[in-house]
């Protein structure tokens, strides 16, 4: 709130305090006015105007002025008794200014002093510009060049791309060749495989290993060199990541040492647990188990709902007097169907697991059923209550390092990651848990020599690896013209096992019925409407080649090793780069030769070859099919339209009843 100082009576007391403050402000004037004048003398011998012209030139606009004022004041003093003097409209002036508050007279004596500097300095730059030399203007006229810079202009630079920041173990792995038929390792050349297991290798036609076997199998089994009980040197073991081409033999490289290192356990329990996305690949691999522990006293067994639960429960444990006992050494399991027994099965434990192999380990991650690794964990880190020898080798939840957690041995528990499309995202990985894990990785960018003679890198960006024999070829179409080309194909390529994808169910069991049809070609379907058995039936058939095609959903493009197939038929084009490098890979195995297909809408080409491109794949072949070709084909399709058209109203009828 402003103060307001009000002086309503000026008595003679007030006058000299007037006169006083008078003079302080003529004072002030006149000391500014010096000040002025100094500054426009140093301007001018800034400039060389110090010469006689500009002192005499002075000296007359000097004079001027003063004649000006006296002329002014002259007409001044005869204009009458009624006018008033400069003296007088000063002291009224002062008066006014001590009517004012304090505030207000300094803010009215700093803008009158600033108005007086300006008009001092307008007459000095007047008088300057009056008396600059004929130098002065040609200075002017070439001005000096400016220093300054033009905000907001820029140089036009190339966009440098970001590269990601990998853990170090991603970013520098243990590479394997890639190229198998020119990498083969004689089993005798690879150390510490047991006899057993050589032996039982060549029984099985087993001569040489593959690079990434050669590479893994010595890895694992130099982690369990103390035993299963304990790791090197009483450290926990580090856990192994594996990404490498489909059919490279990523089974039998866990197999093999998992089935060694158990061969000295003399009480059985669950040691090793393999978890698979599907049921057909967890067969698969069960089998493989079976073949090599054969003779060995180790019992696998498979759980993934294709028995009852109740029998599985007695496949799993057996009560005892004493309690529950473990029937199995090895299981091999899906998702869904571990979890379920993890909580709902008596005395089925964990405690004792040592391997944990987690295969198509990206599906894996992805899709978590029942968050069934973090039930895993828990399961195998939970503290038992009973008494006995196992105390010592008690388990506890990892944590620092100390003199207390080294006091007694603890049973580590190591995981094995495999895919052929092992993400590289540190989030995701993240979720496993992994414990300073070691990367044995076939992606890699590879040297080709030119023609020149010079060597090149082929593409840096490399993200998947596929089989070495495998050629690729995409087929532009339209949708009316598909079943037609894959007909085609068919007829003309003489092929004798080809498998063909559909992207659902429902696409797979119509196509299977045209094509069934349509006559000529022997055709089964394989997807997750036909039951269990009748899809084991199915593809025992397949291999013995009494069925010429397979229509199946992506139910079979996951690690499963069908044997023979020389062809594989993308009918619709794979939303996603992974799904496209497991269906492609399920021929061309083993360093083998296979085609591969891919029938592409013209709407989608362009993004099917720029989601190749932005994985690595080098650029695939354009196969063309011409309309003449097709058409001895057409009356025959279209009363095969007709048949399935017939075909699916019953099927329609018969689910309504």
């Amino acid at each position: 709130m402003a103060l307001f100082a009000v002086s309503r009576y000026i008595g003679e007391e007030e006058d000299a305090d007037d006169t006083a403050q008078e003079e302080r402000a003529r004072a002030l004037l006149e000391r500014l006015r010096e000040q002025a004048k100094a500054r426009q003398l140093r301007r001018q011998q800034e400039l060389g105007g110090e010469g006689l012209e500009g002192e005499a030139e002075q000296g007359r606009l000097r004079k001027e002025r003063e004649g000006g004022s006296a002329v002014k004041r002259r007409k001044d003093g005869e204009l009458g008794h009624g006018a008033e003097s400069e003296g007088d409209a000063e002291q009224r002036e002062d008066r006014s200014k001590l009517k004012k508050s304090p505030k207000r007279r300094k803010r009215d004596e700093g803008n009158e002093g600033a108005e007086e500097r300006k008009k001092e300095s307008s007459e000095g730059d007047r008088s300057t510009e009056e008396e600059l030399p004929s130098a002065a203007v040609g200075e002017e006229a070439h001005p000096p060049p400016s220093s300054l810079a033009v905000l907001g202009d820029y140089d036009k630079k190339p966009v440098q791309k970001v590269q990601p920041f990998l853990p170090h173990w991603l970013a520098q792995p243990k590479l394997v060749q890639k190229r198998i038929k020119e990498n083969l390792i004689p089993i005798r050349d690879v150390p510490e495989i047991h006899p057993k297991l050589l032996k039982k290798l060549q029984m099985n036609g087993i001569e040489s290993f593959f690079p990434v076997q050669a590479e893994v199998i010595p890895a694992v089994l130099q982690s369990a060199s103390n035993g299963y009980l304990m790791g090197q040197g009483g450290y926990r073991p580090r856990d192994i990541c594996v990404s490498a081409p489909t059919g490279s033999g990523k089974t039998l490289s866990f197999v093999i040492p998992i089935v060694q290192v158990l061969l000295d356990r003399v009480v059985c329990q669950v040691r090793a647990l393999v978890v698979l996305p599907t049921k057909e690949l967890a067969q698969q691999v069960s089998k493989v188990f079976n073949i090599y522990t054969d003779g060995t006293g180790l019992k696998v067994v498979l759980i993934t709902g294709q028995k009852s639960f109740a029998k599985e429960q007695e496949m799993l444990v057996q009560k005892k007097v004493t309690g529950y006992c473990s029937l199995a050494d090895i299981i091999v399991a899906t998702p869904g169907r571990l979890a379920d027994h993890i909580s709902k099965t008596p005395g089925f434990s964990l405690t004792q697991l040592r391997f944990l192999i987690i295969d198509e380990a990206d599906r894996m991650i992805d899709d978590m059923h029942q968050n069934w690794l973090n039930q895993v964990v828990k399961a195998a880190f939970q503290a038992e209550n009973e008494a006995g020898s196992n105390r010592l080798f008690r388990r506890t939840i990892p944590g620092p390092v100390t003199a207390a957690s080294c006091c007694y041995p603890q049973i580590p528990l190591q995981k094995l990651l495999f895919s052929a499309t092992l993400t590289q995202d540190p989030e995701k990985l993240q979720q496993l848990g992994l414990f300073q894990p070691r990367l044995f990785t076939s992606v890699y960018s590879e040297k080709k020599t030119l023609r020149d003679g010079t060597e090149a890198e082929q593409d840096s960006e490399e993200k998947y690896t596929l089989p070495e024999g495998l050629s690729q070829s995409y087929v532009p179409c339209d949708l009316n013209s598909k079943p037609l080309l894959l007909l085609h194909f068919m007829l003309t390529k003489k092929f004798t096992r080809v498998l063909c994808f559909t992207n659902s169910r429902e696409a797979s069991h119509r196509l299977f019925l045209l094509v069934q049809a349509f006559g000529g070609i022997t055709v089964a379907e394989f997807s997750s409407r036909i039951p269990p058995n009748e899809r084991q039936r199915t593809m025992k058939e397949f291999e013995q080649g009494k069925i010429q095609l397979l229509i199946s959903t992506d139910a079979t493009a996951r690690g499963i090793d069908i044997k023979g197939v020389n062809c594989v038929i993308n009918y619709d084009t794979p939303q996603f780069i992974r799904t496209y490098i497991h269906r492609v890979g399920r021929t061309a195995r083993a360093g083998k030769a296979g085609l591969a297909f891919s029938m592409v809408l013209r709407i989608q080409q362009r993004r099917f070859l720029q989601m190749l491109k932005d994985a690595g794949i080098p650029d695939i072949e354009k196969h063309l099919v011409k309309g003449r070709l097709l058409k001895p084909l057409v009356q025959q399709y279209e009363e095969a339209l007709s048949k399935l058209e017939r075909t699916v109203k019953v099927e329609r009828a018969q689910k309504r009843v």
